[in-house]
């Protein structure tokens, strides 16, 4: 049985995905727990775990951060790429199904809702972007672009534009302006050297470290993007050489979707997951933690 195994069955059988076994039910865990099952395979699990996020979701269209929070709403962006998988797979199973009896075939009913569900969504995302502000010299990079923040109508960060960018392009939407500019942010704020953090590139004339994590959040909505400056490959070599076994669970799942959509899988990789796993398991068990690593050694749906 694969270390993965336990996991995705724990994830099936949970009540509420939270960011701790006992925490309350959140967006972000409960998305990447269906995601998660998905990549493995364990559709009729995904979807079930999908429709939480339905039940999360504002009239708006909005899905915030846990049930009963009206914002931020930076979670609406994985809850449409997680509805977006659910009917990709759905329609792929349709098609593999077609001649055999339609109790076996997927919901149709369900899925055009979820269509409904992702417009409402896509509609509040692309009208609560990031603020863009006038450029200054304390700031290295281009402020004037605008992607998505954490907080609705604040500067643009490194995490919620590429969550944003991710969520367009599983909706098929990736070549819109809103899309595009986001990718451009994501581009601009990456280091001379490689790699991204929360946002910033120089701040008062200081150049700031890049972090594991977003840079494989980055990159991961960065697959397939041309980058004559050569700043996306900067990227991936600073990832490749930053990650190792010592690498904290999150930011080693995050690495790894990050390197694997550009066609980059260390053959360590399995090993230093599995590790993690366990890692997790023994300290606090997170949910969210788990469903990550899992997610990882499959790969981001694309």
């Amino acid at each position: 049985m694969s270390w993965v195994d336990p996991i995705l069955d724990r994830l099936a059988e949970a009540p509420a995905v939270g960011y701790s076994p006992a925490g309350k039910p959140a967006a972000e865990p409960t998305a990447i727990a269906a995601l998660a099952l998905l990549a493995h395979e364990r559709n009729s699990a995904a979807t079930a775990i999908a429709d939480k996020l339905v039940q999360m979701q504002q009239e708006n269209g909005e899905v915030a951060v846990r049930p009963g929070e009206e914002w931020p709403g930076w979670p609406t962006s994985l809850a449409i790429s997680t509805w977006c998988a659910i009917t990709h797979t759905d329609r792929a199973v349709g098609n593999a199904l077609r001649g055999v009896p339609s109790g076996d075939a997927p919901n149709l009913e369900k899925t055009s809702l979820l269509h409904e569900r992702i417009s409402r969504a896509i509609e509040w995302l692309l009208a609560n972007r990031g603020r863009g502000v006038e450029r200054s010299g304390d700031f290295g990079h281009n402020t004037e672009l605008v992607g998505w923040a954490y907080a609705e109508g604040t500067h643009s960060w490194v995490e919620p534009t590429a969550f944003a960018v991710l969520a367009l392009t599983a909706a098929g939407r990736q070549y819109e302006a809103a899309a595009r500019e986001g990718i451009a942010v994501l581009v601009d704020r990456q280091l001379p050297g490689g790699g991204l953090n929360y946002g910033n590139t120089f701040v008062l004339g200081q150049q700031l470290r890049p972090h594991i994590q977003p840079t494989g959040i980055g990159l991961l909505a960065l697959a397939g993007e041309a980058d004559a400056t050569g700043r996306i490959a900067k990227s991936i070599a600073w990832l490749r050489r930053s990650i190792g076994p010592q690498t904290t669970p999150t930011s080693l799942a995050w690495a790894t979707l990050g390197l694997k959509t550009h066609g980059v899988t260390l053959p360590e990789t399995d090993q230093w997951l599995e590790n993690a796993a366990e890692q997790v398991r023994n300290r606090d068990a997170s949910p969210y933690k788990l469903a990550l690593l899992a997610l990882a050694a499959k790969g981001w749906p694309q």
